[in-house]
């Protein structure tokens, strides 16, 4: 078992304002270079390998996808499961809209090595009650494969470790600077297959919420119209939920083909079983 005594948390949270710094600064022309030599390949390639799962919306689908489900799936599946005691980007960012106790759920024989001191070693049912509190509480998951956690955690580089993320747009990370990110890493961010956004014109009164709010800005308006970049759209479904018309809708084609992809594309990466 790798050691990080208790305190490593507070490090990581004072670290927070740095660490955010440093992904904002790859957008830069001269200090952009050195940091996307040292960042880009920790976020790209099989190092970083991530697809939000949009939570609360109604899904436009001949059947029901439910995030909770997916990642219900995984945690059955995994050989161990271990809960970061807290969110360290919501404790670095003094969240006032989250509990910082909801922290990220890691699985797979990897988080064997991880010290008791940070994260809880947890049952399948602690792990799944986990999973139910973070998303009723409005949290948005994502799943895949987060290079930086397994040094984060002390975790040896072998394929065994899968984050869960439990993000909040007001102090994720990657929300909040995936708009500075090169191509190679914003590509690295996969929406689920066949999943759609659907304005609705004659809904819409152009109050320019969801553009504000798109983190990778697949949204904007333009002679008087809402435009949409599915190329662009990581599929959260976050411009959904701050619409206040309900002029938005998500649509997948289908649901069983992009539950697949998705546990394909994460068992070629990592192996949690």
């Amino acid at each position: 078992m790798s050691r990080r005594p208790g305190w490593w948390l507070n490090i990581l949270a004072k670290g927070f304002p740095l660490a955010q710094f440093a992904l904002k600064s790859m957008k830069g022309k001269y200090i952009g270079r050195i940091a996307r030599l040292f960042l880009v390949p920790f976020l790209s390639g099989k190092n970083f390998n991530i697809t939000y799962l949009p939570i609360n919306e109604e899904v436009s689908t001949s059947h029901s996808l439910l995030s909770e489900n997916v990642v219900q799936e995984l945690v059955r599946r995994s050989a161990h499961r271990v809960i970061i005691h807290r969110c360290t980007c919501r404790d670095g960012n003094k969240c006032q809209n989250y509990p910082i106790t909801l922290g990220c759920l890691l699985l797979g024989e990897g988080t064997m090595e991880i010290d008791s001191r940070v994260g809880k070693h947890a049952t399948v049912d602690e792990a799944l009650n986990h999973v139910n509190r973070c998303i009723r509480a409005g949290l948005l998951p994502f799943v895949g494969r987060f290079r930086p956690d397994n040094l984060l955690w002390g975790v040896r580089n072998r394929g065994k470790l899968l984050t869960i993320c439990f993000c909040c747009r007001c102090c994720c990370i990657i929300l909040n600077t995936a708009k500075y990110f090169p191509e190679i890493s914003v590509n690295s961010l996969v929406k689920l297959r066949g999943l759609e956004i659907i304005t609705d014109e004659s809904k819409c009164n152009l109050c320019d919420l969801c553009t504000k709010e798109c983190f990778v800005n697949a949204l904007k308006i333009e002679n008087g119209t809402i435009l949409y970049d599915s190329d662009r759209c990581k599929g959260c479904g976050r411009c959904i939920s701050v619409c206040p018309q309900n002029a938005i809708e998500l649509k997948i084609e289908d649901t069983d083909s992009a539950i697949d992809e998705l546990m394909n594309r994460i068992n070629s990466i990592i192996d949690i079983s």
